[in-house]
């Protein structure tokens, strides 16, 4: 399976470039296999081990398996070096580990800094789930006098507010309603 892992690893940056597989006789030069046998015999493993399906048209077409990225079994430190087994016996993809309800989950992309002290910076995507209901401390997309902000819902006397991550802004007390989009479960940032 190590030369199925190197193909598989071509293929998926194949995909990565042209969001298509190759086609069956593509595959062969892509690979360097020789024989459309070896092809055929290589596609029916990756299939037998979930990473690829045909479609009723018997094109092929990746699984979420083929999507999933290895996840080390150690974490690695923040401070002082350590040595670190790269090996991993697990794997995961974006969407397993960040989205749990794919219908009502959205990215929005961040505009301006009223969050960096939150870690959440201008040009990184949120992934919020979209919901009515936010309980105080969560950080929500709200719809505040007709606008949408990103901030952390908080109470104060009785009454709902939204405070920034960063202390040059003042918090949102909201003139007439405020209603909540969604609620931030994750972030992704592309460095």
């Amino acid at each position: 399976m190590s030369n199925d892992r190197s193909y598989l690893e071509t293929l998926q940056d194949y995909y990565a470039r042209h969001r298509a597989l190759p086609s069956y006789a593509s595959i062969g030069g892509l690979l360097g296999l020789k024989s459309k046998s070896s092809v055929a015999a290589l596609v029916a493993r990756l299939k037998l081990a979930g990473f690829l399906e045909s479609t009723p048209d018997r094109r092929l077409a990746p699984t979420r398996r083929f999507f999933a990225r290895p996840v080390a079994d150690a974490s690695v430190r923040a401070g002082l070096p350590e040595a670190i087994d790269d090996a991993s016996s697990d794997a995961l993809t974006i969407d397993d580990y960040l989205i749990e309800r794919p219908s009502s989950t959205v990215l929005v992309r961040v505009k301006g800094d009223s969050m960096v002290d939150a870690g959440i910076l201008e040009g990184d995507l949120v992934v919020v789930e979209k919901q009515p209901t936010a309980k105080p401390g969560d950080i929500v997309v709200a719809i505040v006098d007709g606008q949408f902000t990103l901030k952390r819902l908080d109470v104060e006397r009785g009454q709902f507010l939204l405070r920034a991550e960063n202390k040059a802004y003042a918090p949102i007390r909201p003139e007439g309603a405020l209603e909540i989009f969604g609620v931030m479960v994750g972030l992704v940032r592309k460095m």
